[in-house]
């Protein structure tokens, strides 16, 4: 596959996945996560669904508008690939 088809492919998954409203990270995962975090600060805690929902939101919101701002910094310095 050329570098051009491989990105074309890249733009289309990522405007298949703006366009959609489901959850990137999956439910149980996120929320284990969550769970191990909050008992570092206190035990005995309960979560309503509602409430794991609302911060699994949050953080992908949080997680997409930090790659899209990493994205706009490696088009600004002219850059093709994105590396930890």
């Amino acid at each position: 596959m050329s570098p051009a088809n491989s990105r074309i492919s890249a733009v289309r998954h990522s405007s298949t996945a703006a366009s959609s409203t489901e959850l990137l990270i999956r439910n149980v995962p996120f929320q284990r996560l969550g769970r191990k975090i909050a008992l570092l600060f206190k035990t005995d805690l309960r979560f309503q669904s509602s409430a794991v929902m609302a911060l699994q939101e949050a953080s992908e919101a949080y997680l997409v508008g930090l790659f899209e701002d990493t994205k706009l910094c490696a088009i600004h310095a002219k850059r093709v690939h994105i590396v930890p």
